[in-house]
């Protein structure tokens, strides 16, 4: 083709592209028609970039051009996001798989472009908008947008402000397709990288949006999956995780968002303790007297370092038994009593009654792990202490959560049940929510001291009991709802002994 037709041509194609972009600029309402075009309209450029590329890849300024036009297109394509009812009938015409294909680009600012894009696309609140985004997500995890995400999220430079973006602009990408398609969590980490990524990123010292946002994702990726909690794991993940909150066990975090960050951290450590190996690895890496001397320092990360004792402690001896050795008893003790640092954050009512809450399940676990021997005399003798002070405080509990279930309990046996339609299921549910759990779990630390034998305690017990126009029946029927309830999600055999250690308890108090 000489040049003055090589012209021709050009100038024929220049005229065809403008004419599409002049149909679809200014539109308010996106119709399928004028949707195709802008498709269309983007894969061209999409083409043309990729064949001026491959013919002078040396020679950068013979592309920029079709990459400034390319560039242009893309930000087109997001009125689409104006009108998601239209994706299915988009993606079978290759919306998901250019795309995908752009995410790949050698120019990183056109890969940003994409995420920024996808971002966009794959995010809507309105029910309406579902099936289509859906769609959509569907047909980017079949185009691998999930591999190339990632990938994308190792080439990006964050010292570049533009790049750094696109690394958040990723991020949320794969928020939002975990969101529309939440089984999207396992197979992400299972097919590529992200976890070891987002490891890495939460552990960085200096704290911005991105380390914000990696984190929260990362609690997204373990909270209800326990292949992820074990493959984090595997990968040294506890000792990252210590090593990132580490950073705050003598000072707060300076800014709302940096609170919000180191609590997402201590979320991923609660997740990441459900498996059994993670405890054994928590334990280890002395994960247990991080979380003391962060109490000690009474700093906000406070009652997160309860929290993660309780996930760390809950079936799980090894963990109780590091914490009596290390001394983490008065530490304990002190909060169970009500003694923990005051600032703007625990002056909240529904923060303190967690937090009381979590000491509860920490003192229970604690005895329900340490069962013989030196630890066990050190653990109820912190009862006898102060002329059984303890004693008194359990028994203010008590008193005070089985008010809250007598209370829900007359509540909704003066409501017309049939009108309700509320099963004993739906019943035992509503007195949890009042309280029930925590009550059981005072109940089954008072069992706990009265089977010790000792005879002080046992009086201080029965006087309070008398006190408060109780006796030891009381308590009983507490366990014995306890008992009956007791789940198996540790497996049948964990079952059993909870319950043949409740059946203990109970025949005690007879």
């Amino acid at each position: 083709m000489d040049a003055a037709a090589a012209a021709a041509a050009q100038k024929r194609k220049r005229a065809e592209q403008e004419e599409e972009q002049a149909a679809t600029d200014g539109l308010d309402v996106l119709d399928l028609r004028a949707a195709k075009r802008l498709l269309l309209g983007f894969e061209r450029r999409l083409r043309d970039n990729l064949e001026a590329r491959m013919k002078h890849p040396d020679d950068p300024a013979r592309f920029a051009d079709s990459e400034l036009a390319l560039h242009a297109e893309t930000d087109r394509l997001r009125l689409l996001a104006g009108a998601p009812e239209l994706f299915p009938d988009l993606v079978p015409l290759g919306l998901a798989s250019s795309l995908s294909s752009l995410l790949t680009h050698e120019n990183a600012d056109l890969a940003a472009a994409a995420a920024s894009l996808l971002a966009d696309l794959t995010d809507s609140d309105d029910p309406s908008d579902l099936a289509g985004v859906q769609a959509l997500a569907d047909a980017l995890v079949d185009a691998n947008a999930l591999d190339l995400l990632v990938h994308n999220l190792s080439r990006l430079s964050e010292a570049d402000p533009d790049e750094a973006e696109a690394v958040h602009h990723s991020l949320a990408v794969l928020e939002n397709l975990i969101d529309l398609r939440p089984h999207l969590a396992d197979l992400v980490c299972d097919r590529t990288k992200v976890l070891r990524w987002l490891l890495a990123r939460v552990k960085a010292r200096d704290f911005e949006a991105n380390k914000q946002y990696a984190s929260e994702i990362l609690a997204i990726l373990l909270q209800n999956s326990p292949a992820n909690q074990k493959r984090l794991g595997q990968m040294n993940g506890v000792d990252g995780l210590l090593q990132a909150v580490a950073m705050y066990k003598s000072r707060d975090p300076r800014t709302t968002d940096e609170g919000e960050m180191l609590e997402n951290l201590f979320d991923c450590l609660c997740c990441v303790l459900m498996p059994l190996g993670n405890k054994e690895r928590f334990v280890k890496a002395e994960g247990v007297e991080l979380m003391i001397i962060i109490m000690k320092q009474k700093k906000s990360a406070y009652s997160s370092a309860i929290r993660t004792l309780d996930f760390a402690m809950t079936r799980f001896p090894p963990a109780c038994e590091r914490f009596v050795d290390v001394l983490g008893l008065k530490t304990a003790f002190a909060a169970f009593m009500g003694k923990i640092p005051v600032n703007k954050k625990n002056k909240n009512e529904s923060y303190q009654e967690e937090l009381e809450e979590r000491i509860i399940s920490l003192v229970a676990s604690l005895f329900g792990g340490i069962t013989k021997g030196s630890r066990r005399i050190r653990l109820l003798g912190k009862f006898v202490e102060n002329e059984c002070e303890k004693i008194d405080r359990l028994m203010e509990l008590y008193i005070r959560y089985s008010d809250r279930v007598k209370a829900e309990t007359e509540r909704f046996e003066s409501l017309d049940l049939d009108d309700l339609e509320m099963d004993d299921d739906e019943r035992y549910n509503r007195k949890l929510e009042a309280g029930l759990y925590t009550l059981q779990l005072v109940a089954l630390i008072l069992g706990h001291i009265w089977h010790s034998g000792n005879s002080q305690m046992r009086t201080r017990i029965e006087l309070l009991l008398r006190q408060n126009k109780l006796t030891k029946d009381d308590v009983k029927e507490i366990l014995q709802e306890y008992h009956d309830n007791i789940g198996d999600l540790d497996g049948p055999e964990e079952k059993e002994k909870a319950q043949g250690r409740t059946k203990e308890i109970i025949a005690v108090l007879s």
